[in-house]
Parts: C-alpha cells; structure tokens; sequence
C-alpha cells in the first residue's frame, strides 16, 4: 500500500550531471600560480611545525566546539574556549570586541609592517548544529594563528596577525557589525576558510538580501460579507507568485525564495494582516541591487492588487555582498594545500549552482579577502544537513583542521614577509572596484 504521507523523492540525475562535470573540468583545470615568492621556506616549515604541535589541543577544540553547539550572538562558550586555548599558549585574547558580545580579537607581531586578520567562526544552526562545519572554520584559524604566532614572536617578519572571532554568520552578520565598528580599519589582507564537498581555491557565493513584506487588510466574515474585506493574505499569495514569475527572468545564479510566516488565522475570518519573507540572492552586487528593486515592484503591486496597505522591510540584518576573491592569495593557498596533498580547484571548475551566501562577501569589498573551499565529505552530502555536520567531526573533518590551518598561516605568512605579494593583493583589489560603498550601492 502506498503510504501517502511520504513527498515524491528529489530527481538526482542533474546532481550527477554536475559531479560528471565537475569531474571532468577538474582533470584538465591549471591550478591557480602566482609569480612571486612568497616566504622563505624556512619559515613556511616553521609555522607547519607549529601547528603540527598543537594538533590535539586544535581537534579538541573543534570537537569540543562540535559537541556544544551554539547559535549566532549566543556563542559564549564557544568563544571562551578560544580565548582558553589561546591563553595556555601565553597569547590574550580579549572577548566582547566591536560592538559583539561574543567577538574576539587577538593581536600578535611587531605592529609595524603588514597587517593580515585570521577569521574565525563558531555559531552553529539550529537543529541541525554544525551543519556548516563552523567548528572547523574557528579550529582552523586559530591554528593558523598559533603558526603565525611561531614565526612573528621571533621578529624574523616585520607584521602583524590579528585573530578575530565574528559570530552570527548564519543570517547575523556579524563581520558587517564589526566592520562598521572599525574592526577591518588597518588590515591589508583576510584569510579564512570554509568546509565544502571540494577543495576549491575559489567558489562563489551569491550577496543576499532580506525583505520582510507585510500587508494589513479589512478583516470580515468570509461566507456573510467577504465584500466587506480586503483580504491581506491574498496580497502575500499575489507578491508570491509575482517572485515565481520573476524567477524565469533573472540570471541563472540568482535565486529568490520565500516563506508566508503569518497568513491568517481561520478560514471564516478575511485575514486583516499577513507577512512574507524573502531572501534575495545575486552574483554581483549591481545584479543584487537590480534584482531587489524588481522584488520590492512585485510586492507593492501585490498590495494594489488587493487594496491592502503594506510596509517593507529590507535587511533586518544586514544584507550579505558577493564574494570578491582575491586571484593572489588565492593562488598563494593552492601552493600551500598542494604540500598537504591537496588539490585546491581554480575558479569555473565547482558548479558555479552550488552557492550560499556569507557576511564574508563584505568583508572582501573592504579589503583583500580569500575564503576557499576545503573538502570533508563527498559531492553527495550538501552543506546545512545532519550528514555534513557528521562530516564536520569525522576524521575527513579533523584533517581539514590541520590542512586549512597550514594553508591559512602559510598564505598570511606570504603576505606579510613577501611586500609583492600584497601589492600584488592590493592591485588586484583596486583594479576589480576597490572599497565598495554599501549604503549607496544598496540604497
């Protein structure tokens, strides 16, 4: 008997096109180079060693942070227990920075020369925890930060490392917080990494905005006198299938999605308010801004529509810009993944599909900014499932600690010891549109 409780299962036959595909461009792909030097190899070997040496107290961390899960602006033993570990190794770190409770930051080297920030996150989602693999995103950097911490204390390399923790990545936007709150004022370059199903040196993510449409009808009885309401859930369904048809004429990376969160209470009652929210993605953050001012077209029609007064809402938290990755440092961490046996994939080889959003998009439009991808489970298991969050603590999961932590030390080491480097960084930064204003990109 067919049980006809259960949803028709997803069609997986385009995943696998895309994993053939992938496959494919992968075998013949030029990993990305960079012509200069970077650092000396002496020290590069050095800051491996490190971290190397603080292998246990790095998995015990990540799995500690794994088994205590917690959500965005809540992460307070998640970001003592940084400042723990930091402090048996003699570095301070200071909790509750840049306008967060549950901020970090952390500062080591000469205060002269360059200046590169580790980032580290450590929020989890609800359900699900770790479903991002953000206890390896925070094990990793702080790693790196202890190999960099090797090398700077000697004051072989005139620079600085700055470690800083940035909660609520998960819809928060916690770095876009510490940003406007100066946290970003004098550093020259951003390093960190994701977790992911590929080692890929780049992969996008989409700038996504939020908009909360709310509309207030008539309420009144809807068999005896419906012509007496305006009905503000028929404004929320109009707005809703405007976003559907708007989808097929949009580029094949954005994405629209909603959810109706208040749609009435009973069938016999005109709804006199509903809501809707909608998340907005786009590739680049001009296509963002069109996008949106389409989407906000829709719902004020919608209301027309209907005869429903209506009030918008965009980004009750802050609103998430396309990644802007920068070719040179990333070129300097698939050299770094190559001593650790991995292959870090060069960008147009990851379906381009597979993107999220993050906060580190504006980051990246302040400052020289890098986010690879590091694998810990297979194309089969996606991010923001319990399957990936069980990746998250599995061996696959202990070695990205390690190897991301080498990639990211030795890629702010190149930085900070080799001045080509950085301009190198920095012309590219300045050639793809330099600081970005976000309030007057966004309006």
């Amino acid at each position: 008997m067919t049980d006809t409780r259960t949803p028709a299962p997803a069609d997986a036959h385009f995943l696998d096109q895309l994993r053939a595909a992938t496959d494919r461009a992968a075998a013949t792909a030029e990993p990305l180079s960079s012509p200069h030097a970077g650092a000396p190899e002496e020290l590069l070997a050095r800051a491996e060693q490190a971290i190397e040496a603080a292998r246990d107290e790095l998995l015990e961390l990540s799995h500690d942070l794994h088994a205590h899960p917690e959500e965005g602006y809540a992460e307070h033993r998640s970001v003592r227990a940084v400042a723990d570990l930091l402090a048996r190794h003699g570095i301070e770190a200071t909790v509750g920075v840049h306008g967060l409770e549950t901020a970090l930051r952390a500062t080591i080297g000469s205060g002269e020369g360059p200046t590169v920030a580790v980032l580290a996150e450590y929020d989890a989602l609800p359900g699900i925890g770790h479903g991002c693999g953000h206890n390896i995103i925070c094990s990793s950097a702080v790693g790196a930060f202890l190999g960099l911490a090797a090398i700077l204390a000697t004051g072989e390399v005139a620079g600085t490392a700055v470690l800083l923790g940035t909660p609520a990545e998960e819809g928060g936007g916690g770095k876009e917080l510490m940003a406007r709150a100066g946290a970003f004022d004098g550093i020259d370059a951003v390093v960190m990494l994701h977790p992911f199903s590929y080692d890929a040196a780049v992969q996008p993510f989409l700038g996504r905005r939020q908009l909360r449409a709310t509309y207030t009808g008539i309420a009144a009885h809807a068999s005896a006198q419906p012509f007496m309401g305006r009905n503000a859930l028929d404004a929320v369904v109009a707005g809703y299938n405007g976003v559907a048809m708007l989808r097929q004429h949009v580029p094949d990376t954005d994405r629209v999605h909603g959810v109706i969160t208040d749609g009435g209470q009973r069938p016999n009652v005109v709804p006199a308010t509903a809501e809707a929210l909608y998340y907005v993605r786009s590739a680049t953050p001009e296509t963002l801004a069109d996008i949106c001012r389409r989407v906000e077209s829709i719902a004020v029609a919608a209301a027309a529509m209907t005869g429903c007064g209506y009030e918008l809402q965009w980004d009750q938290s802050p609103a998430y810009l396309p990644i802007r990755a920068n070719l040179e440092l990333a070129a300097r961490w698939t050299a770094h993944q190559a001593r650790r046996g991995r292959s870090a994939l060069p960008p147009g080889v990851t379906p381009a599909s597979l993107a999220g959003s993050t906060d580190l998009g504006n980051v990246s439009v302040r400052v020289p900014s890098i986010h690879p991808m590091i694998a810990i489970a297979g194309p089969e298991t996606s991010m923001h499932t319990t399957d990936f969050a069980a990746a998250a603590a599995s061996p696959a999961g202990d070695a990205a600690v390690l190897d991301g932590a080498v990639g990211l030390a030795l890629t702010a080491l190149d930085a900070l010891a080799d001045p080509a480097v950085l301009a190198a960084a920095r012309e590219e930064f300045e050639a793809a549109g330099g600081v970005l204003d976000l309030e007057q990109l966004l309006g």
